[in-house]
């Protein structure tokens, strides 16, 4: 099965070079990955304590970072090494204060596996929610170097609860400790002889807590508010797109919309200017030239600041939930606004439980968000309920981190006699 496996991440990787020919983000993880041994090298030399994640792309190392931080803060003298897979992780935090050592992971290989760890040596490692690598998982046990899953989820139909993937769970079984989100996670992974097992929630409730925190201004948005309230919309595709132009026509009177596309490229940035050609449209970079209190859609064509923009929301919607996944909705929850997003959330925990809160809301089309918008305008005790409802949401679930840190500090064997650490 290893070889197999191995053969299938070979022809993976195989097509996205061919990929790469027409794909920006295919070249990118292609060229990334080219001299990484010798780079590694050099970077890890004379390195006495590495402490290595790894993360899928952005939203799992903004996951990450709070047990990042808090390793930093503990462990004098730790060098932070994080390796991503997706280029869109690595190109925006690659120079991230935290972070020590960067690079990208390569292929899940036996002989690259052997010698990335060769190489790093790493004291411990950290994989951040899904990443699960079977020749990693190996060298690593093999190796007797501590490995841990933060913030992970497990559902019945994954093919390591199938009879084809019982190999595999056999390699998960070798992890010395996974920091589950949610009660049905443990209960899957005892049922399979996993026992070493804590559920300490998602460590997104504290970073996004602590971004939400920090006392910022974005003169930018306040101008181009000018009286209105404001939709802001993150992580946005194509369906999205189409559902929230039609929904501006319905609400045009009381709103403006900031929309930031899951993907900046010209291409895409065209693409959202079509759909909203009907309005008076203005781009981010286009900030310092133009008057942004004269547009009626403010477009984010550039990364790193949605995070912040949602602050300024009166009503929040984040894309990805009517075709390729539901992006990060906490980003925008922390700051205890309605929020609305497609019809396919079912495998995002927080999502499923805004919604049975009435604190978040799932909509298929625009005539179903523009109905709530009017309601929530025409009852503000309603619109407040609602906000609360977020707010109580976020606190409730802080605190993940803490736990983390308290289970890596106590002996495990501790766990295994008692089965407590939730009680931390």
């Amino acid at each position: 099965m290893r070889f197999l496996y191995s053969l299938v991440i070979r022809l993976h990787a195989f097509g996205i070079k061919l990929a790469s020919f027409f794909s920006k983000k295919a070249h990118l993880w292609c060229s990334g990955r080219k001299n990484i041994f010798q780079l590694l090298e050099n970077k890890c030399t004379n390195k006495i304590s590495i402490v290595w994640f790894h993360c899928a792309s952005l939203g799992e190392f903004e996951q990450g970072k709070p047990v990042m931080e808090k390793i930093k803060q503990n462990e004098k003298d730790v060098t932070l090494l994080v390796s991503f897979f997706s280029p869109s992780g690595f190109e925006i935090i690659k120079n991230d204060p935290i972070v020590d050592i960067i690079t990208y992971l390569p292929i899940d290989t036996k002989k690259n596996a052997k010698r990335f760890i060769n190489i790093v040596k790493p004291k411990k490692v950290f994989f951040i929610k899904y990443e699960f690598w079977y020749n990693y998982l190996q060298e690593l046990a093999n190796s007797e170097i501590p490995f841990y899953f933060v913030s992970t989820i497990f559902r019945k139909n994954q093919y390591f609860f199938k009879k084809y993937g019982i190999w595999f769970l056999k390699h998960l079984k070798k992890c010395s400790f996974f920091f589950l989100q949610n009660a049905n996670s443990k209960i899957l992974l005892n049922k399979h002889g996993i026992l070493n097992t804590c559920i300490t929630g998602d460590t997104r409730f504290d970073r996004v807590y602590d971004i939400a925190q920090q006392n910022y201004t974005l003169d930018f948005i306040t101008t181009f508010k000018n009286e209105k309230k404001i939709l802001v919309a993150g992580s946005t595709w194509a369906p999205d797109e189409k559902i929230l132009s039609e929904l501006l026509q319905k609400i045009y009177s009381n709103y403006k919309l900031v929309i930031a596309p899951h993907r900046v490229d010209n291409d895409r940035i065209t693409q959202v200017l079509k759909t909203f050609s009907s309005f008076s449209v203005v781009r981010f970079s286009e900030k310092g030239s133009k008057d942004f209190s004269n547009y009626d859609v403010l477009i984010i064509d550039t990364i790193g600041i949605l995070s912040k923009i949602y602050k300024y929301a009166d009503i929040s919607y984040v894309g990805g939930a009517f075709k390729t996944g539901l992006h990060n909705i906490l980003e925008a929850a922390v700051f205890e606004k309605p929020l609305f997003f497609g019809p396919h959330y079912d495998k995002f925990n927080e999502a499923v439980e805004l919604v049975e809160k009435d604190a978040a809301f799932s909509i298929s089309n625009a005539k179903e968000m523009a109905q709530k918008i009017i309601f929530f305008n025409d009852n503000p005790s309603s619109y407040e309920a609602t906000c609360a409802l977020c707010k109580n949401y976020i606190k409730q679930n802080l605190g993940a981190t803490n736990k983390i840190m308290s289970c890596l500090n106590l002996k495990f064997q501790f766990f295994l006699d008692n089965h407590n650490l939730e009680k931390l």
